[in-house]
């Protein structure tokens, strides 16, 4: 499958959606945009709605018969060959803030499996883009580290308390305390950071398909191994592990298993 015109048309999705969000990250971190809370506790805003419905106009004047499936506006022709995933805005609390560690989401599935994904970091000017065999940041290609043991590596997770409920207390410090160095570095920029070699491993104990679908040829474009924490297939999971290489990846999923 020639993925080079979709390619392009994922890097027009991606700057149209950055100018969009720009002006807006300033206004809500200024507190001049309204948060609302959705059913499952998380924020949205007016800038993620916007940016979605944007990029499903685009979408829909380029390839009217592609699907789409979007976090805050529900899915469309799923069942086709070709489908989009949209999440507007991955790291809403970060957005809010003012905070540069969010991005959009933006996949292409084939036959229900990610081929081609982005994440864009708009105010860093990043846009890190992955087909399962090469991944380049604005760019440039880019590889995982080479890390292979758990002690030597960098760790990183979206939230604490979600993989604190998910583990339970003690052993998600044992967890983290087995890594050199734990941070939350999280939601997509934490798993550009591994794609991007200045983190070994991420680790999210809640994803939905938008949450995950683009990271899939991201982190195996630029070397790593992602799976869900049993060590099954990525997407669709509700967990989820990336590392640098196939040895740290094992180990991660072999830490988590003790733990």
């Amino acid at each position: 499958m020639d993925l080079r015109p979709y390619r392009d048309f994922l890097t027009e999705l991606a700057q149209a959606s950055g100018e969009f969000l720009r002006d807006y990250c300033a206004r809500s971190a200024n507190g001049q945009i309204a948060v609302e809370t959705k059913a499952d506790e998380s924020p949205v805003t007016a800038a993620d709605r916007g940016a979605e419905e944007l990029l499903r106009k685009r979408i829909k004047a380029r390839f009217p018969t592609h699907g789409i499936i979007g976090e805050e506006h529900g899915n469309e022709n799923e069942g086709a060959d070709l489908v989009w995933v949209l999440d507007p805005i991955d790291g809403t609390k970060s957005f809010i803030s003012g905070v540069p560690l969010w991005g959009t989401l933006i996949a292409l599935l084939h036959e229900g499996q990610p081929v081609l994904g982005a994440i864009h970091q708009p105010l860093l000017s990043q846009l890190l883009i992955g087909d399962g065999r090469t991944a380049t940041l604005s760019g440039r290609t880019v590889r995982t580290r080479t890390t292979t043991a758990l002690r030597e590596a960098t760790l990183l997770t979206s939230d604490t308390v979600n993989l604190d409920q998910r583990l339970g207390a003690a052993r998600a410090s044992a967890l983290l305390a087995a890594a050199r160095i734990a941070r939350t570095w999280g939601d997509c920029y934490g798993y550009l950071l591994v794609a991007t070699g200045q983190a070994d491993v991420m680790l999210d104990p809640i994803m939905n398909p938008w949450d995950i679908a683009a990271l899939v040829p991201i982190i195996r474009g630029a070397g790593g191994v992602i799976s869900d924490w049993a060590g099954g297939p990525a997407y669709p999971a509700e967990a989820t592990v990336a590392a640098a290489t196939p040895a740290l990846h094992a180990a991660t999923l072999e830490q988590l298993a003790r733990t």
